[in-house]
């Protein structure tokens, strides 16, 4: 399944560029301790926000245990996301939804690991099938 958080959110494509505020991350807007603002300085946080809702949502209705995110996004980073100063500067840092899902127990990876991600997934499919019983 492949769903856009932002998509999902109500954002055209392209949209402006957005960013998590004072070199913050997704688990602070999460806490409502940071915001997402666009460059012209809207705030968008209820929209990322509401992206996120319906990923989860989605990987919910489907048993999802892992999701492949485009890192450095403020939805979907998983290891580094931009500083907030629109500037091109990135930091360590979590996206919106990728901390919403694994706050959930989804495992995210970023397009760079599908690798990682396909072994993972051979890992646990040897194992079910290895199992007594099965």
């Amino acid at each position: 399944m492949i769903i856009c958080p932002e998509v999902a959110a109500g954002f055209s494509t392209p949209r402006p560029p957005a960013e998590i505020t004072h070199g913050q991350s997704g688990p602070d807007v999460l806490a409502h301790t940071a915001r997402v603002q666009d460059i012209t300085g809207a705030d968008v946080t209820a929209q990322f926000l509401t992206g996120a809702r319906v990923a989860l949502a989605l990987a919910q209705d489907h048993n999802c245990q892992f999701a492949i995110l485009t890192d450095a996004s403020p939805s979907c980073g998983s290891s580094h996301i931009y500083d907030g100063s629109f500037k091109g500067k990135k930091h360590p840092g979590t996206g919106v939804t990728t901390a919403l899902l694994r706050a959930h127990g989804v495992q995210v990876f970023a397009e760079t690991e599908i690798d990682q991600c396909v072994h993972l997934l051979d890992q646990l499919e040897q194992k079910r099938f290895s199992s007594p019983g099965k």
